[in-house]
């Protein structure tokens, strides 16, 4: 917990810091225990999902990237940071998943997931502003942090907490750069806080349910022998039952404080202000955990 206590104050700086550097070569997966993973319910799955989505982050950066073409300061650390950090995450949480559930057939299942999953990833999805969009991208990273944050605090196989600890710490670390690169552009949009606040729900909306749908949905067809999506109501019977399941890991497991902090920040309020605004945003926090 002193590791992830010390993520959770780094929120508190505006700026950035450059640590958190590791490598796929770093991760023990020789010292995996099986048999304290298939223990947790949900944790295949969850683990499995998370690796999907982080592993087809690169189509949404490109996005991202073109977004942001003239701007070389953000476009460069889009490119060469953020996007082979949020690949490197689906990496390793794919090796994690091949060694601690090696009947599962990952690559298959990926495949079928990112044909319905690259559909959603379009550049008009985007903001339609730059400093609006930064606004939702500090949503999403707060979205990351909480899931990764409750992983680890959850999880009790120590290659899987050292690995989800080394995530959330990054996706941290992402927040901090999309809040500066924010607070830059929004110097010269000068958006009303009315404004990035409805952005800031609407994307913290918009978080809850597509693509951890859509990825499990795959998940769930390849685990039962490819039943067909569209013809079988079981699958989002069982969804719902999932969803049950992950709402009460979240109420126990995720972080409290750090993610209403993430999400207020971007409105850059005055203490009196904060103060109120934390505790709707601490309402709305938990009605998004489930």
């Amino acid at each position: 917990m002193r590791n992830q206590e010390r993520a959770n104050n780094a929120v508190a700086d505006d700026e950035p810091d450059n640590a958190g550097s590791w490598r796929i070569a770093d991760i023990a997966y020789d010292a995996i225990e099986p048999g304290r993973v298939a223990t947790k319910p949900t944790l295949f799955e969850l683990v499995t999902m998370a690796s999907f989505v982080e592993t087809g982050s690169d189509l949404y950066a490109h996005n991202l990237v073109s977004y942001f073409d003239d701007d070389v300061e953000v476009s460069a650390w889009l490119a060469t940071a953020w996007e082979h950090e949020e690949v490197q995450h689906g990496a390793a949480l794919r090796a994690y998943v091949e060694r601690a559930w090696p009947d599962f057939d990952w690559q298959a299942t990926y495949d079928a997931f990112f044909v319905e999953y690259a559909a959603t990833c379009t550049v008009p999805d985007l903001e339609p502003a730059r400093g609006l969009e930064l606004a939702a991208r500090c949503v999403v990273e707060m979205g990351t942090a909480t899931l990764y944050g409750a992983l680890h605090s959850y999880a009790d196989e120590p290659v899987l907490k050292d690995l989800t600890y080394r995530i959330y710490a990054d996706e941290v670390r992402h927040y901090k750069h999309f809040y500066r690169y924010f607070r830059r552009y929004q110097a010269s949009e000068r958006h009303t806080r009315w404004r990035v606040g409805h952005t800031l729900a609407k994307r913290l909306l918009a978080t809850c349910d597509e693509d951890g749908s859509i990825a499990y949905r795959h998940v769930w067809s390849a685990t039962r022998r490819g039943r067909a999506l569209e013809d079988d109501a079981r699958c989002e019977s069982d969804y719902r039952r999932f969803r049950s399941s992950v709402t009460r890991l979240a109420r126990h497991h995720a972080p409290r404080d750090v993610p209403v902090q993430m999400l207020i920040k971007p409105l850059d309020l005055p203490p009196p202000a904060s103060r109120a605004a934390k505790a709707c945003a601490g309402t709305l926090y938990r009605w998004w955990l489930g």
